[in-house]
């Protein structure tokens, strides 16, 4: 193979690790045999059944970087503009001896610049000529494809779809063309989009998750079913995972677009009582005129008394705004979604979903639920853990009081690195979508102090 051959376009927003696959495609060449370019320092992130992780990305240095140039036949300014991670260094291989020399280390695509997501093969074919697998960095907000109808799905999960076919549900497609509206909104606000997007989808996440029960509620079984090609059949706890994005999505612009009109904000301070402070009604304005822009008029009692769920936290948030006095930090800040009220992704409620259905219960969700690669992080705290105190029994010389602190030193680390193993792997099982009581219980910690944990880990880090 001569490098450079052939010129691979860049698609925007594409992984790295797309686009070299994409190469290795159009060099007919496995991609195995394109990545011995590269000196690989690791391997990439897999799923729990051994398979490569779609969303599995390098990070390059600098001589690597260029041979991906020259590779692609691109100026490295083309491929710098289109793929997000393509600049992010890594000291593991951008400094040392071996920094000349082409290098790879593979990562998770959301722990290099954020979600990715499958590209549309038909918009692929149309842009580089190859009908092939694509990879692209995409928010939830830009996953429909418009020219083509497909809702385009997260690349991490353990599942063969690519993308689910919203002909059927045209409100969808409407909903990606309303939301450039939204971000307009939110830029007068002065909001940024990503978080009133990121609250408006955790509200209406929850909302996904209580209609099991609302009898009332008729279109988002019709939506499932139709994205899910008409019928989700027997298999519909595993259609309601990998279908709900694309569902909610209309509810979510609508909602992102409502918590950013200052009308609406008049509203819940009025249901406050304004000058004369009073608990939020059940009854109150908002919810109801909520409600009734999301064509479902008996929404706004049942989203009203909500407690503990992020529209109340909203709305708590404004009107402490409106009234002043409270302590600063993140209470403060409407557009602060708490750890323990983001929505569960697709990846990890499928994992907990196959473990439910192989054992039976619950026991090993906490397993299912934290990611391979959270687990080695998991694991190397716990073994450092153990190191430390392994170490104590060596303690035996010198003063009582020297004794004493070392003892007690080593021991304030172990405990804390434990501690912190807890919290993170609570975390991890929470955003997974495992019940926060059957962490606690688990963790044999109060459930609200729980909450209160993973809430300032989240402020904190």
């Amino acid at each position: 193979m001569a490098a450079g051959a052939l010129r691979i376009v860049p698609l925007a927003g594409e992984l790295t690790s797309s686009l070299i696959n994409r190469a290795a495609a159009r060099y007919s060449l496995p991609a195995t045999g394109v990545l011995r370019l590269w000196t690989c320092r690791n391997s990439p992130v897999r799923h729990e059944g051994g398979g490569v992780r779609a969303d599995a990305e390098v990070v390059l240095n600098e001589a690597g970087r260029g041979a991906l140039a020259e590779l692609c036949g691109t100026g490295y300014e083309v491929l710098a503009r289109a793929l997000p991670g393509f600049t992010v260094d890594d000291p593991k291989i951008s400094t040392g001896r071996e920094a000349g020399v082409p290098q790879v280390r593979w990562r998770a695509a959301g722990a290099v610049v954020g979600p990715a997501a499958f590209g549309c093969r038909l918009c692929t074919a149309r842009r580089t000529g190859q009908a092939v697998r694509a990879v692209r960095y995409l928010p939830r907000w830009r996953r429909v494809c418009v020219r083509h109808g497909r809702w385009l799905l997260d690349a991490d999960a353990d599942q063969p779809l690519e993308y689910l076919d919203v002909h059927g549900v045209p409100e969808v497609v409407a909903a990606q063309r309303r939301w450039a509206g939204v971000v307009r909104r939110a830029g007068r606000a002065g909001v940024d989009p990503a978080q009133a997007f990121a609250v408006a989808h955790a509200v209406v996440a929850r909302w996904w998750e209580q209609a099991l029960h609302w009898e009332q509620e008729e279109i988002w079984p019709r939506r499932l079913h139709q994205l899910a090609g008409g019928d989700a059949g027997t298999d519909l706890g595993r259609w309601r995972i990998v279908g709900r994005d694309a569902a909610i999505f209309p509810e979510v612009v609508a909602v992102a677009d409502a918590l950013l009109e200052p009308a609406m904000a008049d509203l819940v301070w009025t249901d406050s009582g304004a000058g004369q402070p009073r608990p939020l009604p059940a009854d109150g304005a908002f919810c109801r005129r909520l409600g009734e822009r999301l064509g479902r008029d008996w929404l706004g009692p049942l989203c009203a008394v909500d407690y503990g769920g992020p529209l109340i936290d909203w709305m708590g948030a404004i009107v402490r705004g409106r009234r002043g006095g409270a302590p600063p930090g993140w209470r403060d800040d409407p557009w602060f979604v708490k750890r323990e009220q983001q929505p569960a992704m697709m990846a990890g409620q499928l994992r907990v979903l196959a473990a439910e259905r192989t054992s039976g219960g619950t026991g090993t969700r906490w397993r299912a639920a934290v990611p391979a690669d959270h687990r080695l992080h998991l694991d190397q705290l716990l073994s450092d853990a153990r190191e430390g105190l392994g170490q104590l029994r060596g303690v035996q010389n010198g003063t009582t009081a020297e004794v004493a602190r070392t003892l007690l030193e080593q021991l304030s680390h172990s405990a804390g690195l434990i501690d912190q193993a807890l919290v993170h792997t609570a975390a991890a099982a929470v955003a997974a979508g495992v019940a926060l009581e059957d962490v606690a219980a688990w963790s044999r910690l109060p459930a609200r102090e729980l909450a209160e944990l993973l809430a300032a880990d989240s402020d904190g880090g």
